[in-house]
């Protein structure tokens, strides 16, 4: 009777194994299968986004070429344009240089006539313009030539006005330079030389006429101490250094 129980007992008890087991099973089979899905589902999705990347990256690549097109075709346009801008600067450029060598040519041609000018604007009112400055000059002379080869002295000058105790030197030109204004300083310092040899213990002083005087060179003519002449109408005034420039006496 013990023994039947014990057998009925145990049977029951494998009974119960093997149905835990089978739910295991099944549990598992489910686990499985649910598993197998979700990789599937995360599968197809990893697909898609891949997908849709290489769509974009294509997108991407697409608008870069368009951009890179695009900017090809700014930078041909630009270069284009620059090689017109330059050729239109070249041609102006030459244009201007006819023009200058044009204007050269006819300022040349004033200096020509500029003496003949002197004679009838110049010289008969040098002396009253000077003395409207307070300098009384009683003679004047024109075309003033010195030739000294033994002091290696020579030199000459288009107006000497003089009196008693000075003497202005006068250099003209159709439109003065740097390089004649450094001239005009050493024909001062000879000039100054002749008169020492010669006994002359006056005041030298000096002025630059011209029909054009830049600003340049008019500045550079008061820093040395000179006189500007300039036309003014029918007539020319008298410019004194002021301000940071004097008068100079050699």
């Amino acid at each position: 009777m013990a023994i039947a129980k014990k057998t009925a007992n145990w049977r029951k008890t494998a009974d119960e194994i093997w149905a835990i087991l089978r739910e295991t099973a099944r549990r598992q089979e489910e686990a499985d299968e649910e598993y197998k899905k979700r990789q599937a589902e995360a599968d197809r999705r990893q697909a898609e986004a891949e997908e849709e990347f290489k769509k974009r990256q294509a997108e991407a690549d697409r608008h870069h070429a368009e951009l890179e097109e695009e900017f090809k075709k700014q930078q041909a346009e630009a270069s284009k344009r620059h090689a017109e801008l330059e050729e239109e600067f070249k041609k102006r450029q030459a244009e201007a240089d006819r023009r200058h060598a044009e204007l050269e040519k006819q300022l040349s041609k004033l200096g020509g006539r500029f003496g003949e000018m002197i004679e009838c604007m110049v010289k008969p009112n040098l002396v009253s313009k000077f003395q409207e400055l307070g300098f009384t000059f009683t003679k004047i002379h024109q075309d003033t030539t010195i030739t000294d080869e033994k002091n290696n002295i020579i030199s000459e000058a288009d107006f000497v006005l003089e009196n008693g105790d000075k003497v202005m030197i006068v250099e003209v030109k159709s439109k003065p330079s740097i390089e004649d204004i450094k001239y005009h300083v050493m024909r001062m310092e000879k000039m100054r030389k002749y008169a020492d040899l010669h006994g002359d213990a006056r005041k030298y002083l000096g002025a630059v006429a011209g029909m054009v005087v830049n600003d340049n060179e008019r500045r550079f003519a008061f820093r040395n101490g000179f006189f500007v002449i300039i036309p003014a109408g029918d007539t020319f005034n008298i410019i004194e250094p002021s301000g940071e420039y004097s008068l100079r006496e050699w």
